[in-house]
């Protein structure tokens, strides 16, 4: 289940990058972009947390999810700004990234 959610939230990130690579350049993403990117990234978190729920879960694991847990609190935040029309501060999408790309490697050391 840890692989599944791996390769999710590696998709979302890919995603993340070409949002990201909009809001950096001054230009608001593609709508359908924002949406898978969010779904995917809710799937992720879906799949932790079943995870944590069988039990089991190390410290590494819910460090992991903790950090994306707040990532994505950080997404509804930018999508806020989405959502008006409004383009996103700039610090607060390398701030979501980091979160992001942190948790992501946080589970990933637990396939090592």
């Amino acid at each position: 289940m840890l692989a599944f959610a791996v390769i999710i939230f590696a998709l979302a990130a890919v995603g993340g990058l070409v949002l990201a690579s909009h809001v950096l350049r001054g230009r608001l993403a593609p709508w359908a972009l924002s949406l898978a990117h969010a779904l995917l990234g809710a799937v992720g978190l879906v799949t932790l947390v079943i995870m944590l729920m069988e039990g089991d879960a190390g410290q590494r694991l819910i460090a992991g999810f903790a950090l994306l847990l707040v990532a994505a609190l950080g997404g509804f935040f930018l999508a806020s700004f989405h959502l008006r029309g409004k383009l996103a501060p700039k610090g607060v999408v390398v701030l979501h990234a980091g979160l992001a790309v942190i948790g992501f490697l946080t589970l990933l050391s637990l396939m090592i």
